[in-house]
């Protein structure tokens, strides 16, 4: 194991370190970053800490990688994980360098801060009140990539199986409130080709603004059914959602509109499958495409994450209760969780910050958040992996 760190940094200097590291994904080329950096950076200090670390690079994608550090053995034990990216950012709209941690009004300021490069350093600094002998079944620590572009990381380790243990917590910021459930999204784009022609007689051509008209309608119908039959009153929004987000066709007002392109996200709720929503999608959308002679296309912009849910009862749940004293929620932002919970793990998210800081201009973590945070995860650490039969 690497000797290279003699003093393991505090909470604020591996937070600065981590924050000056530009790991931005993107699905834009000129905004994608590797992670590498961060990778490095936590390889580093998991390994002082004595812990057993695996690089894991990602096939297909030069310079990401997600990494698995691991103290312990045993079949059991517990997963914190979180995800090693940031969204890209507009440096100029914000007060202080997105890439510095700046410490201001009771709030640590930069880039990544809540979501999430800070619970890094919050879980570096739980683990050095335990060492490997303390534990009776293993923790490990799980940092991906590409979550907030193609969670390219966890579908690689979904893939790979090589994770594995009974609980896992992502710490995605929930305010230190845990959260058992959440919906999923599918991203989808419907293409339509017709056939493009003076609009000084409709018959040269097939109007593309036309059908889309008729499809437009349908995800009417289909968004008003998926929210007559399902609903669970555990979250903000209760029904499914599906929203238009961006329409394109034509190229000018007297000529017959030859492709049109629609771009809509859906997010379902725990006990549907996104596979089952494309599919009836598609089935609904064949015929109008039929009537109204146009090819027609659904095109998948990413995979998708699907619903979550991990039942009220589960021991990682009742503990997270009792420990932060709230009842676990329900939100409708997706996460890695899915991918964990499809590994065997009974999963919740629980993290600290506000989901509300998330994505925006100067994202802060509060400063009192930091060490109720240290303190559930070493009680976390405790209950599963050192007093764990």
């Amino acid at each position: 194991m690497s000797t290279s760190v003699k003093k393991l940094p505090s909470i604020v200097e591996s937070m600065s370190t981590l924050i000056s590291q530009n790991s931005i994904s993107s699905v834009l080329p000129q905004y994608d970053r590797s992670n590498m950096d961060v990778i490095h950076s936590l390889a580093e200090w998991f390994e002082a800490l004595g812990f057993e670390v695996d690089v894991l690079p990602i096939a297909g994608e030069p310079g990401k990688a997600n990494l698995l550090a691991t103290m312990g053995k045993g079949d059991g034990g517990l997963v914190l994980s979180g995800h090693t990216d940031t969204v890209p950012c507009n440096p100029e709209k914000w007060t202080s360098d997105p890439f510095t941690l700046t410490e201001r009004d009771g709030k640590y300021y930069g880039l990544g801060t809540c979501d999430m490069k800070g619970f890094f350093s919050l879980v570096i600094e739980a683990v050095q009140a335990f060492k490997a002998g303390d534990f009776k079944q293993p923790l490990m620590v799980l940092a991906t990539a590409d979550e907030e572009s193609s969670m390219t990381g966890a579908r690689a380790l979904a893939e790979q199986g090589k994770v594995k243990g009974r609980y896992a917590v992502v710490g995605e910021p929930t305010s230190l409130r845990p959260i058992r459930m959440h919906k999923g999204i599918i991203m989808e784009t419907v293409r339509l080709t017709g056939k493009a022609g003076h609009s000084s007689n409709p018959d040269l051509g097939i109007n593309s603004i036309d059908a889309m008209h008729d499809v437009i309608g349908e995800l009417r119908n289909l968004r008003g059914e998926l929210q007559r039959n399902y609903s669970n009153a555990h979250f903000a929004v209760s029904v499914p959602t599906l929203n238009l987000g961006c329409i394109h066709g034509g190229d000018n007002p007297n000529r017959i509109c030859g492709s049109c392109e629609l771009a809509f996200d859906l997010r379902a709720l725990p006990g549907m499958s996104n596979d089952d929503l494309r599919e009836q999608i598609r089935q609904r959308l064949n015929p109008i495409a039929e009537q109204n002679k146009v090819e027609f296309e659904l095109e998948t912009l990413f995979p998708g994450v699907e619903p979550f849910e991990t039942a009220k009862t589960s021991a990682l749940v009742e503990a997270a209760e009792r420990l932060t004293g709230y009842q676990s929620e329900a939100v409708a932002f997706a996460t890695e969780a899915p991918f964990l919970q499809a590994l065997g793990f009974e999963t919740i998210v629980l993290g600290p910050g506000s989901i509300d800081q998330a994505h925006q201009v100067d994202e802060f973590i509060a400063i009192d958040q930091i060490e109720p945070c240290v303190e559930l995860l070493r009680s976390l650490i405790q209950r599963f992996c050192v007093d764990a039969s």
